[in-house]
């Protein structure tokens, strides 16, 4: 398994004041390393704080970082082969190196202090450890300012938003799940918080968990790597999560070419042409360049599709986003500072779900939304007619415009990557009340209907309940239509599914290591259809349809030859899930449990072959870094990485936590200095000269 930590959006955390003066209690800046590979970095300086964050990063990731910074410069051809020339197409396109430029000079002074601190970490670790990095990515240092904004922008802007539409490295599986519960419906009386993104376990999408500490500062959380901050945190006061939204910020116009342009309102227009010359490196180390004109319309960069269409493309926030967003969410000590933060809208996309010390819960549908003259969802989702002008937008929805839930009386807020109207039950949200293009009106996934319906009946939820709801590996699936299936095989009897019932009726209903049915129930289901339901999607019963089988004869059908597949192929029916879905990477080899969104398991992971006839398979996506936080006088967190918090070659701890994950237990978030010395694996004190 290619196994490389880098989410989910770009958040910055800096300063939780002013700069700090330097302390008297350290005479060093330290990072405290655990036995899980978390750095503790306790800074004398704010700014010595991010310094020790990037040399963190380094210590853990150094190939990687260096191979995303060389992508985000977009000469990442030139520098590994021509494997790397569409991604350096694409940020060339976009003019993200020119772009960076101007957004470094428009950084708020506090902030680009932090980002320059993070940079001089990255490359004084690269400078004290020659030996610990790839030959091969040497070549990108050193490090600066611009790459990092760069490859923020890159990943956030030009994956995340505009991956869809443009050509994403790799299309992401529906994930991520966050729950924020308020005092009401908290057995402690104090609000909660569970952080849950899932996303692949490679490239840019991994993630990285730190701790870190200056001066009137504490945050703790986890960061994509290659990013200058954390995305995802808490502090002594409040934290916050994020999940991919159902947001539409990326459009792709069909143009009507005539000659060497393109018609606008009736009218002929030159397309923009920007020649670039790349670089490509060949197996034998020798360089050989490549023209390639680009060509620019009004809507913006242009592309010819297969089909021989042509297009141009337009994506919100690559003008406006900006790591400060973070920084300023991270000082926040309270909710009218958090709110003030998140109103600047310099993150371009992800819900955000929140909550503090005071009791105070949020749901947001943030990000950067166009203002658009027409249409609906649907309109804006196909290719959008080009030779109109008036569908150039120019602007994006102000704050207030934007999908909001704070301090419901449901006590709770949720998000499965569901349209903002379900982020809470009962129904909070109005669609006709927000622009039609806003989020869809579509049926309600299983798994976020699985969200709602494990707490929602729930007045009084534990610290510990939110954590097992959160490990839930119970199929939504199976609690609908399981009693069906059963009925339907006594009605319409057959050996072999018979044989498969009594298998179905002795089975857990979820995917644990040893739950034995699951396989068998998926193999059927995976042979489902909506069409097959005997009540459809309703959303006056947002959370308990579908329901039903509208023809059990063949649904009887359906699990016979269900059972022949997975008696074929593992000689058995009531082989148990942990034999055939496996958490295996260098050696490692642990029995797996949950399993896909759509069958509506909260506890996503999924799993692939492990070749074309393997009778196992790998986990190579889902569950990531999770976080259960509960704001009491003092904060308490208990956490997990599923893959570990390494991927640098030779590093213990690149999947070291795979055994916590196959036993669903999460760990301590170690926040005293104290429990931090006690867990002590290594200690490094950083030498960091003033302008160094």
């Amino acid at each position: 398994m290619k196994l490389l930590i880098t989410l989910f959006t770009v958040v910055s955390l800096c300063a939780f004041g002013q700069s700090a003066n330097r302390s008297s209690g350290a005479k060093k800046t330290e990072i405290l390393w655990d036995n899980y590979g978390v750095p503790h970095i306790y800074g004398r300086t704010v700014e010595e704080m991010y310094y020790a964050f990037g040399y963190a990063q380094m210590h853990n990731h150094a190939n990687l970082l260096l191979r995303l910074y060389g992508q985000a410069r977009g000469k990442a051809a030139e520098y590994w082969g021509g494997d790397y020339l569409h991604s350096d197409k694409i940020v060339t396109m976009f003019n993200v190196p020119e772009r960076v430029q101007k957004q470094y000079g428009q950084q708020d002074p506090e902030y680009r202090k932090c980002l320059d601190s993070f940079v001089k970490g990255v490359n004084a670790y690269a400078k004290a450890h020659p030996e610990a990095i790839g030959n091969e990515f040497k070549q990108v240092l050193p490090v600066t300012s611009q790459d990092v904004l760069a490859h923020s922008l890159r990943v956030i802007c030009l994956e995340f938003i505009g991956g869809g539409e443009a050509g994403a490295a790799r299309v992401m599986p529906p994930g991520s799940n966050a729950y924020a519960i308020a005092p009401s419906k908290s057995a402690s009386k104090k609000a909660m918080l569970m952080a849950n993104p899932h996303l692949p376990w490679e490239n840019f999408f991994l993630f990285f968990e730190a701790h870190l500490n200056a001066p009137g500062f504490m945050a703790y959380g986890a960061s994509l790597v290659g990013q200058p901050v954390l995305n995802i945190a808490f502090n002594n006061h409040l934290g916050w999560t994020h999940t991919v939204n159902t947001i539409d910020a990326a459009d792709r116009y069909l143009l009507t070419v005539q000659d060497d342009g393109y018609v606008l309102d009736g009218v002929k227009q030159p397309f923009e042409k920007k020649p670039v010359t790349f670089k490509i490196r060949q197996p034998d180390g020798q360089l050989k360049e490549q023209t390639i004109t680009f060509r620019y319309s009004k809507h913006g960069p242009v592309m010819e599709s297969k089909d021989g269409k042509t297009y141009a493309f337009r994506f919100a926030g690559l003008d406006s986003s900006s790591p400060a967003q973070h920084h300023y969410m991270a000082k926040a000590r309270n909710y009218q500072e958090f709110e003030a933060a998140v109103r600047k809208l310099q993150l371009p996309m992800f819900n955000i779900i929140y909550a503090d010390q005071a009791g105070n819960i949020l749901y947001l549908f943030n990000g950067s939304v166009p203002k658009r003259p027409e249409g609906d969802w649907p309109f804006w989702q196909g290719a959008v007619d080009g030779t109109a002008s008036k569908y150039i937008w120019t602007e994006t929805h102000p704050y207030q415009d934007l999908p909001k839930v704070f301090n419901p009386p449901s006590g709770f807020v949720q998000n499965a990557n569901d349209a903002p109207w379900t982020c809470t039950y009962p129904i909070a949200l109005d669609p006709k009340q927000f622009a039609p293009y806003m989020s869809p009106l579509i049926p309600l996934r299983l798994r976020p209907q699985r969200s709602i319906n494990l707490i929602k009946d729930d007045a009084s939820i534990t610290f510990d309940e939110l954590a097992g709801y959160k490990l839930n590996t119970g199929m939504e699936a199976a609690d609908r239509f399981l009693d069906d299936l059963l009925a339907a095989v006594e009605k319409h009897p057959d050996t072999l599914a018979m044989q498969a019932a009594t298998v179905l009726k002795a089975w857990d209903k979820a995917t644990n290591v040893d739950s034995k049915g699951a396989v068998l129930f998926a193999a059927w289901f995976d042979q489902f259809n909506p069409g097959m339901t005997a009540v459809p999607w309703d959303p006056q019963r947002p959370v308990t349809t579908p329901d039903g089988l509208k023809n059990p004869q063949q649904a009887v059908t359906m699990l016979a030859k269900a059972a022949q597949q997975v008696r074929q192929r593992y000689g058995k029916l009531d082989v148990a899930w942990g034999d055939v879905n496996r958490f295996t990477f260098n050696g490692k080899d642990f029995p797996g449990n949950g399993g896909s969104e759509q069958y509506g398991i909260y506890r996503t992971i999924y799993f692939a072959p492990e070749g074309r006839d393997a009778k196992q398979n790998r986990a190579v996506a889902g569950d990531t870094y999770v976080a259960i936080t509960e704001f009491s006088n003092n904060v308490r967190a208990q956490v997990s990485l599923s893959y570990g918090n390494a991927s640098q070659p030779g590093n213990k701890h690149v999947a070291d936590q795979f055994k916590l994950l196959s036993e669903k237990k999460l760990r301590p978030a170690l926040l005293d200095k104290q429990e931090v010395l006690k867990n002590l694996e290594e200690k490094e004190e950083l030498s960091i000269e003033p302008g160094q």
